[in-house]
């Protein structure tokens, strides 16, 4: 029996009635709520969309949504207070253009206040930054080989039909990069951010550059290092262990791919000084980024969310307005811009799908459980968050004035 309204039912758990009550007003979709007792609860919009279910495991989810937020859901989710058959079917609800209920949690006061102070706490300065970084990137080498691509590149491909592999895809976007940013055969690049030296060995390799590339992250750094060792390429590339801050000199252009989202908004002014003081007069960088839509951006800066707690500590997206003026606020020009949020959509969905099929090797490295649902709601909501235009990634140009 399916029921959608709450009159008549009794023995309801804390706060269901006013949770259920607030669901009924989504825009799109349906979502249905089971609870202990089996007794299963519908809520729908007035336009098609997503379909989900929520199982309650435990009668005081809605309290702890209550007081903790959006963010508490996220966190019973990690310990199993309520599941779902399809979490990325659930994300894609939650994404649908249902933000009065997105944003209707925001918890209380007190405790908003405590995440904020531990995400500040976490502040990018030049020793937590190390911290921050190794807390995702370290670990493991062969983690990460398990489920990404030939090229191992933990950022955005660039799509251009969505049929084509993600290895040809990554490649589409390294080629995007330098083509935007205008530079030629023999001339020296810096990568801020270089990863495990994907970028680095394509730019060398295929279109004859100069490429020194920075990272803070010793497991990536020693990849890099031996990958380009083995291709022959150690004659042009040279890969530093070394924060952005502390690099010298000036070049023909400046790449960084989805490196910007671990500074910290307020690192944002010396990370674009950084960038024009680096680049030759005349030059460009172009720069791989995640911004928060517009729309978004005040209910995004209200507090740290699911991400920036578990998987990416100190982290801050841009929206597209707040990019554009911190690039103007250096003295830099806007070039141009390219955007490919739904590129990012697949990119997602398929390390979903590899990361799950790839878990019985991957749990045999001591990944436990607890793990594993908190990277499929790291991946799974990302990925709606893209599909809805919440977020989207651009491959911005811009100029140092000559």
């Amino acid at each position: 029996m399916i029921l959608t309204t709450v009159k008549g039912q009794k023995d309801l758990p804390r706060y269901f009635t006013r949770v259920f009550q607030m669901a009924q007003g989504m825009n799109n979709g349906r979502l249905d709520f089971i609870l202990p007792d089996g007794r299963r609860f519908r809520a729908e919009g007035p336009n098609l969309g997503p379909v989900s279910e929520v199982r309650i495991n435990n009668k005081d989810l809605f309290t702890r949504l209550i007081r903790e937020g959006d963010l508490g859901f996220c966190d019973a989710y990690l310990d199993e207070w309520w599941t779902t058959p399809d979490l990325q079917a659930f994300m894609d609800w939650a994404h649908a253009d249902n933000d009065n209920l997105y944003d209707g949690f925001p918890g209380m006061g007190l405790l908003r206040a405590f995440e904020k102070f531990r995400f500040w706490m976490k502040r990018n300065n030049r020793d937590q930054a190390r911290k921050n970084i190794s807390y995702h990137y370290d670990l493991g080498n062969n983690f990460y080989s398990l489920w990404l691509d030939k090229t191992m590149t933990y950022s955005s491909a660039l799509f251009e039909t969505g049929q084509e592999s993600h290895e040809t895809a990554q490649i589409a976007k390294y080629a995007s990069l330098i083509d935007q940013m205008g530079v030629q055969p023999g001339e020296h690049i810096l990568e801020i951010g270089c990863g495990w030296g994907g970028f680095a060995e394509y730019a060398a390799k295929e279109r004859g550059l100069k490429v020194t590339g920075l990272t803070i992250s010793e497991e990536q750094f020693n990849y890099a290092v031996e990958r380009i060792d083995k291709e022959g390429l150690s004659d042009l590339v040279n890969f530093k262990l070394q924060d952005y801050r502390d690099e010298l000199g000036t070049y023909d252009g400046v790449a960084s791919i989805e490196m910007f989202e671990a500074v910290g908004q307020n690192y944002w002014p010396s990370y674009f000084e950084t960038v024009r003081e680096r680049l030759k007069p005349g030059k460009n960088a172009t720069l791989q980024i995640i911004t928060v839509a517009d729309r978004r951006w005040e209910v995004y800066q209200r507090g740290p969310d699911f991400i920036q707690k578990y998987i990416f500590p100190g982290g801050m997206l841009p929206s597209p307005t707040a990019l554009r003026q911190q690039v103007i606020k250096a003295s830099l020009a806007i070039e141009r811009s390219i955007e490919f949020g739904q590129s990012y959509n697949i990119s997602l969905r398929r390390w979903h799908e590899t990361f799950n099929a790839k878990w019985d090797q991957i749990s045999e490295m001591g990944f436990d459980e607890r793990f594993r649902r908190m990277w499929n709601f790291y991946l799974t909501s990302c990925a709606a968050a893209f599909e809805s235009t919440n977020c989207d990634v651009t491959q911005i140009t811009i100029k140092r004035p000559a």
